[in-house]
């Protein structure tokens, strides 16, 4: 049998026999492959510091990249940061003079209601006394029946101006809602303007009551208007309606007064002749 532990020729042993004359060379063998084995150390320690390097200086560069890259982010966030507190600050700013705005509105328009307020006052009064003076001449006979008379005759004149006025209220309850809707645009409001100031410039009752300065008026501050679900036009507007109502006081007024001076000239052709 075979000796596994000592195959035969498998393991490179000096020549026992020898060679040559001295047999002393027995040992080249083994020096023959420890040369090869030390070539391939050699370059497999070269290939792996050559490796190290690369990696090195990839991550190097990756790092970089990467330092590089985020200094750039971090440039651009509080560039970003800064131009949006700018325009916070920007649109504060814009707000607050909204506000400043909307206070001195709301403010002109206390006071001029508080002065609209006050003339009906003293229309009321002045009514008030006309129709005291009135009744008194009515009592007093003839004269009251002259009076009556007068006032007669200007009836015709008090229902053109109170039809005036009521064609004006339909006018302003339409341009109010168009002023106060979200569907209808600015335009179409304009235009209600321009044909209402058009309008009341070639009526003589309206000149006589001024009213082109006081539609501008209310153009220019009535902003008021009811809740978003309000279906009702009367509840829009506010200085409209104060308006309004002046403006009847002063078409009554202006009946009794031009009758006192279609009396008055009556009486002064009267004592002439």
């Amino acid at each position: 049998m075979n000796n596994l532990n000592d195959p035969p020729r498998w393991n490179i042993q000096p020549d026992p026999r020898g060679r040559g004359a001295g047999a002393g060379d027995g040992n080249q063998w083994n020096y023959a492959l420890l040369v090869p084995m030390l070539g391939l150390a050699a370059f497999r320690w070269i290939w792996t510091r050559e490796s190290q390097r690369e990696i090195q200086k990839v991550q190097s560069q990756y790092d970089k990249d990467v330092s590089t890259m985020k200094t750039e982010m971090e440039a651009r966030y509080r560039e970003t940061l800064t131009e949006r507190g700018r325009a916070v600050a920007t649109l504060e700013l814009e707000l607050e003079k909204e506000k400043q705005r909307v206070k001195g509105y709301r403010q002109a328009m206390v006071s001029q209601s508080h002065q609209l307020m006050e003339e009906r006052k003293q229309l009321q009064q002045e009514r008030e006394a006309l129709e005291e003076d009135k009744q008194r001449l009515v009592k007093s006979g003839a004269a009251g029946a002259v009076l009556h008379q007068a006032l007669e005759r200007e009836n015709d004149w008090y229902h053109r101006a109170t039809a005036t006025l009521k064609k004006l209220e339909d006018q302003l309850m339409e341009r109010q809602n168009a002023y106060c809707s979200l569907i209808l645009p600015r335009k179409d409001r304009i235009e209600m303007e321009k044909n209402m100031l058009i309008k009341v410039v070639k009526e003589p009752i309206a000149t006589e009551l001024d009213l082109e300065s006081d539609l501008k008026d209310i153009f220019r501050r009535d902003n008021y208007c009811a809740d978003l679900l309000n279906m009702d036009k009367r509840k829009n507007g506010s200085l409209m309606w104060v308006y309004l109502k002046y403006w009847q006081l002063q078409v009554t007024v202006e009946k009794h007064k031009r009758a006192e001076a279609a009396i008055l000239g009556k009486n002064l052709q009267y004592h002439t002749k």
